[in-house]
């Protein structure tokens, strides 16, 4: 390990734990990824940095509330939205809208889509609902996995590496990063669905907004902690670049500007004193709050997979699948793996795909890539995300009252 795992720019040491109030309980060691806390039972923690995902796991398992975030953009984000020459573009991610009625009131899981959107435009935001991009990057996903399968089936040169992995959990990404770089080939080369809406919020969105792309302040709404890390990475900024390349000339900027989680856009409704629960439901102000269910599954473990191969079976056969709910690839288990078999209209003939889904990553994965590495692994495509049950069991998620994620370690 070099002597630092970060990139200059990027957020260090997002997740940290408050000596004051820990006590030592060793709760937060069974949820971290990586191993990365320290310290002997009974006495105060600490975090490693460099082994740090900033997934937030132990964050909402700590029984203490003695984990802490060191970044919040709340401040920043509330003096844009009163900004009259910036336009703020809030990008609502699938497991947001499930989650976040909690906080008025609202059932648990309850589906307030509607009213979160009445809630932000209320605020001040433009709706980008992140389900659009995720719709964006299954079928750059979907479309570079069939290159790579057909690829290496003809034997070309550069074929791309199969199985193909996932690239959507950034705590994922952290992780083959820092503890498995030989197989980031492996890894897809499709944006996360944040890092996409940020991208044409600036470009395309621009034109939509009719506002200058260094005046649209994006702020991404996130189930997750680590999405404040995947924003600040340098090579984000794919809207500067384009925009320079097209002859302006103006100070770098990143695709988001700010990333809130789950907790923090419901600290910054209240903050504004907009209930939630009472706001009326609103549609959205453009085509960037239509989406498929393909987007929307994105939030849960096996539904980028199950959205990859909706997508996959219609390209390689022309035709929809015959049923969409692909079920071998839902559900808690942490490992799953399915086959799919169908007729291949460019290579004519049949060709079976193997898949698998890992969740809970820390507890799961070790087994799957040792595979990979010895060139034993059965399967063609991957898919990976850091917490149990996915996104929707995110570390920016409201935490559950009792000391534990609703979801826990499974």
């Amino acid at each position: 390990m070099t002597a630092t795992t970060y990139q200059p720019g990027e957020i260090q040491g997002l997740i940290k734990i408050n000596a004051s109030k820990c006590k030592g309980c060793d709760a937060c060691k069974q949820f971290c990824p990586t191993h990365a806390i320290n310290g002997a039972s009974g006495a105060v923690h600490s975090i490693d940095e460099d082994k740090c995902l900033s997934c937030g796991q132990c964050l909402i398992n700590c029984p203490f509330s003695a984990i802490e975030e060191t970044h919040s953009a709340l401040e920043t984000v509330i003096k844009k939205l009163a900004d009259k020459n910036t336009t703020v573009v809030g990008i609502i991610a699938p497991a947001v809208r499930v989650a976040i009625g909690e906080e008025f009131g609202l059932g648990t899981g309850e589906l307030v889509t509607g009213k979160l959107y009445g809630a932000m435009n209320q605020a001040g935001f433009k709706i980008f609902d992140c389900n659009f991009a995720a719709d964006l990057t299954i079928m750059e996903e979907g479309s570079e996995f069939i290159h790579r399968l057909h690829a290496n089936a003809k034997g070309e040169e550069n074929a791309g590496a199969l199985p193909q992995f996932t690239s959507c959990c950034p705590g994922w990404v952290r992780y083959l990063e820092t503890r498995y770089p030989a197989l980031l080939p492996n890894l897809s080369t499709a944006k996360s669905p944040q890092q996409m809406a940020g991208t044409v919020a600036k470009t395309y969105g621009a034109k939509v907004y009719q506002m200058q792309p260094e005046n649209i302040f994006t702020v991404s709404v996130m189930p997750c902690t680590s999405k404040k890390l995947e924003a600040s990475r340098p090579e984000f900024n794919s809207a500067w670049q384009y925009h320079q390349e097209h002859g302006a000339n103006t100070p770098s900027y990143q695709d988001i500007d700010a990333v809130l989680t789950t907790r923090e856009m419901a600290q910054l409704l209240k903050m504004l004193d907009i209930d939630l629960a009472n706001t009326p439901e609103y549609q959205g102000d453009s085509l960037f709050s239509e989406y498929t269910g393909a987007g929307t599954i994105f939030g849960t473990t096996g539904g980028v997979m199950e959205a990859a191969l909706r997508t996959a079976h219609k390209v390689l056969t022309g035709t929809e699948m015959a049923k969409l709910e692909f079920e071998p690839v839902r559900g808690l288990k942490g490992v799953k793996s399915a086959s799919v078999s169908l007729f291949d209209t460019e290579l004519n003939q049949n060709v079976t795909v193997n898949v698998a889904v890992v969740h809970d990553m820390g507890n799961n994965i070790e087994p799957v890539l040792r595979d990979v590495m010895a060139g034993t692994s059965p399967y063609h495509f991957i898919e990976v995300m850091n917490c149990a049950g996915g996104c929707v069991n995110g570390g920016g998620q409201p935490i559950e009252g009792k000391g534990s994620s609703w979801l826990g370690n499974i």
